[in-house]
């Protein structure tokens, strides 16, 4: 979030023009009122503690995020602080929105935010304006994590970023060098920038003229890096239940490796972009225990805490014995109660527990007693807990193994991931395969998209 025009500290300024990049303004430009000399400091509902902490920093009075009111004084913020009240505001049902911009509420992936005036102003920007402390830039902020290969980029100019894709793009035939010289090595916080640019430059959406000019799997990887994330999931979980037949192994990677917080993020996404729910549209699309299963883990329920109950784990191990392995059929029920719900210390432990009961890994017992999608989902929520950079480069390797490559999971994974945890599935991939990540990308594509890709991967090490 940057601010457009210039701007005097304390109340009586200019009005403010900022671009927020959260996940569901995608850089819409606000304007912030004149004098408010009264700031309400609040989080949006849904919103984690892990971004609340590194939006706020060690420097704001709200660090312990409890309710209530106090007034920062000079002393706290020095001689050129802007005093104001602070009042922190969480309320689940609560839906903040930008009134005179945006109609949809905000949910989870949005930062920490000030409400001023009509609008909404990242803390960080508002201490850089009106205190003077130094802070990170909201592209910064907004990144999905910290061991993914695609990190901010240095000196970042979004308006030269946008004349080159324009230039790339101009005349006879496309220069996709130049677009894979930008696009994979910026953020998803950056990318929304560059369309900003692009669109106020030249009056047209980015990915509109990129779809006239690109084709086939370069051209879906393109697409999908323009997407904020939990667009991105939305629009693959979409394209798997639309028209005929239904694509389960989207839904299960999808669902079963999203964290609460992304899920509920995917959700509104979903219903805002297509204007339909979800979780209907999974139930119209699906059928049996595999539904309830997919219907569980979309209610984003699933305890996020480190506690580890001993006494409940033994329990959880023994009851998913004896509701498969120790008698006859399978009480699948007891499988969703368990995995679908426990936090993923507590989990762990059950599957411990379950190896010294049963004698079995938790995974080759639900290999025996199920089948088809119930099997396949049940295996990812058992995989991911225990570790998800391992899930995800199994995910790939499957689909580049063999004759023949599965682009779908390929492009997908590649593009949800290279801001997250890259670093680790690439780690996993050679551990439990012997092999790079990279010379299996190599060899299995070509051309720009395989070049493309291989930006996202990273180098070989």
């Amino acid at each position: 979030m940057e601010s457009e025009a210039g701007v005097q500290r304390g109340a009586g300024a200019s009005p403010i023009y900022m671009s927020c990049s959260c996940a569901f303004c995608a850089g819409e430009r606000l304007q912030i009122g004149e004098n408010s000399p009264r700031l309400l400091i609040g989080r949006t509902a849904g919103v984690s503690e892990r971004l609340t902490n590194q939006s706020t920093g060690s420097k704001t009075a709200g660090a312990n995020h409890s309710a209530g009111r106090r007034d920062l004084s000079e002393k706290r913020w020095g001689k050129n602080s802007y005093r104001f009240n602070e009042e922190m505001k969480y309320d689940s049902t609560e839906q903040s929105r930008h009134p005179h911009i945006i109609k949809s509420s905000h949910r989870s992936e949005a930062p920490f935010l000030l409400s001023v005036g009509r609008g909404y102003l990242n803390i960080q920007t508002f201490l850089q304006i009106f205190s003077g402390f130094p802070v990170q830039s909201c592209s910064t902020m907004a990144a999905l994590g910290t061991r993914g290969t695609v990190k901010e980029a240095p000196g970042f100019n979004p308006e030269q970023d946008s004349e080159n894709l324009r230039k790339a793009m101009k005349g006879a035939g496309t220069d996709e060098a130049a677009i894979i010289s930008i696009l994979p090595q910026r953020t998803i916080a950056q990318r929304q920038q560059i369309k900003e640019a692009y669109k106020r430059a030249i009056g047209k959406e980015l990915a509109d003229e990129l779809k006239s000019e690109l084709t086939g799997n370069f051209e879906k990887v393109v697409i999908g890096l323009l997407m904020q994330a939990p667009s991105y999931d939305a629009y693959e979980l979409r394209n798997a239940i639309k028209g005929a037949g239904t694509d389960e192994a989207c839904l299960i990677e999808i669902l079963a490796s999203r964290s609460n917080s992304e899920i509920k993020a995917l959700t509104a996404a979903y219903s805002k972009e297509y204007g339909r729910n979800l979780e209907d549209d999974v139930c119209g699309d699906t059928s049996g225990m595999f539904k309830r299963v997919l219907v569980s883990l979309l209610t984003a329920g699933r305890d996020e805490s480190s506690t580890v109950d001993e006494a409940l784990a033994t329990q959880d191990a023994k009851e998913i014995y004896e509701a498969g392995e120790a008698r006859w059929g399978t009480d699948e029920v007891k499988f969703l109660t368990i995995l679908c719900v426990r936090n993923r210390n507590h989990l762990l432990r059950v599957f411990q527990e379950y190896q010294q009961i049963s004698g079995r890994d938790i995974e080759d017992s639900i290999k025996r007693e199920m089948s088809g999608c119930l099997e396949d989902i049940f295996l990812a929520i058992v995989r991911c807990i225990k570790s998800k950079p391992g899930f995800f480069a199994e995910r790939l390797y499957k689909s580049m193994k063999g004759l023949g490559t599965t682009d779908s999971i390929l492009i997908r994974v590649m593009v949800s991931r290279s801001e997250i945890d890259m670093e680790d599935i690439k780690n996993e991939f050679l551990k439990m395969y012997g092999k790079t990540l990279y010379s299996f990308i190599k060899g299995d594509t070509s051309g720009d998209y395989r070049k493309i890709l291989l930006e996202l991967c990273g180098p070989e090490k």
